[in-house]
């Protein structure tokens, strides 16, 4: 019976030659697949032969140089001109704030061109001569870093950098001025807040806003058992300053029967049963919104803070720190609900200052 697939099937043509042939002393396997092909010739770029091509790649990579800079000068100068609010239109994108357009464009181009003139510098300038360095151990011997230290004055002198002057500067330049643009964005930790905190846009004689509605309150708005959320006369919602404004004046309204208000000062404060609590958790600063009728507690979504309402808006669970603020309200002779003054105490969070 014949083996499909033995030896003696396959020609000996096709099989790995085990001849050796003898070439200089050495030893070599006749048609080695793997034989190491050695290096190709060294060819020389256009500005190792031409000094005219070499000042023209320095030219290039100190304007790329000299762009960074004059980019990094564009994002503080677009720091101070654009206002935060300016909206512009750029096709293809839409319509975006100005300021972050410009502080992203510049930022970008600054650091753009000195990644740019670095990696031309180092393609057309700096030494491109192939070498084959052996392995060696991991530890360093006394004489791996003697070979380090002499490999890194060679590539500092290959690089030309102390012949190229006009490289060297316009780098240290651009180096020097990309940092510029983290400070000048220090600015906005200021300035301190001094006493902004303690005040609110709440003052005698402003009228209590419905915030979804835009329209002045009056006491029969008010009903028992409902929540109403308010703001001061004259805070719009497209204004400037609304988001920081309403952060601090954002009211909740209730009306609770006054024989169920259990603190003195709160139904002293309160107009017909009808009490003004700042909105915003003594906790984290979250919105409080969830009001529970039977029991007149509110509670925080966020952490779950609950506050008493008969009772000064006292913490009855939760890690809120101290009662939400009221604000004493009244009633003008318009019939409109009105604040009485401003919150006694700063709203929101504690904080350092508090006391």
């Amino acid at each position: 019976m014949s083996q499909t697939g033995s030896n003696k099937d396959v020609s000996e043509e096709h099989l790995p030659s085990a001849r050796a042939t003898e070439h200089d002393g050495t030893v070599e396997a006749a048609g080695n697949p793997f034989a190491d092909p050695g290096l190709p010739p060294h060819e020389h770029r256009v500005q190792d032969i031409d000094e005219r091509a070499a000042k023209r790649s320095e030219r290039t990579v100190a304007l790329l140089f000299t762009v960074s800079m004059l980019a990094t000068v564009a994002f503080i100068a677009s720091y101070v001109i654009f206002p935060i609010d300016k909206i512009i239109y750029v096709f293809p994108v839409g319509h975006v704030s100005a300021l972050n357009f410009s502080l992203g464009l510049t930022l970008g181009v600054a650091l753009f061109c000195i990644g740019a003139g670095a990696v031309h510098w180092a393609r057309t300038l700096m030494s491109d001569v192939e070498v084959a360095d052996e392995r060696h151990p991991i530890e360093a011997e006394p004489e791996v870093k003697a070979k380090v230290m002499a490999d890194f004055r060679q590539g500092a002198a290959e690089s030309a950098i102390g012949r190229r002057k006009l490289i060297r500067n316009t780098m240290f330049g651009a180096l020097a001025m990309v940092p510029l643009s983290g400070v000048v964005l220090l600015r906005d930790l200021g300035p301190l807040p001094e006493d902004k905190l303690r005040h609110t846009l709440w003052e005698k004689g402003k009228l209590l806003v419905n915030q979804n509605t835009n329209e002045p309150l009056r006491p029969e708005d008010v009903v028992v058992g409902s929540l109403t959320f308010a703001k001061p006369e004259g805070l719009e919602d497209d204004a400037h300053d609304f988001q920081s404004e309403i952060a601090k004046a954002a009211l909740m309204i209730v009306r609770i029967q006054p024989e169920d208000i259990k603190d003195k000062r709160e139904l002293d404060w309160s107009h017909e049963g009808i009490v003004a609590f700042s909105k915003i958790c003594t906790h984290v600063g979250c919105p409080v919104s969830l009001y529970e009728q039977q029991t007149h507690h509110v509670l925080c979504p966020c952490h779950q803070s609950t506050f008493d309402l008969t009772d000064g808006a006292r913490v009855i669970f939760g890690p809120a720190g101290h009662a939400l603020p009221q604000l004493r309200i009244g009633v003008n002779k318009d019939g409109y609900l009105e604040a009485l003054g401003d919150f006694t105490e700063p709203v929101g969070p504690s904080f350092w200052e508090r006391g």
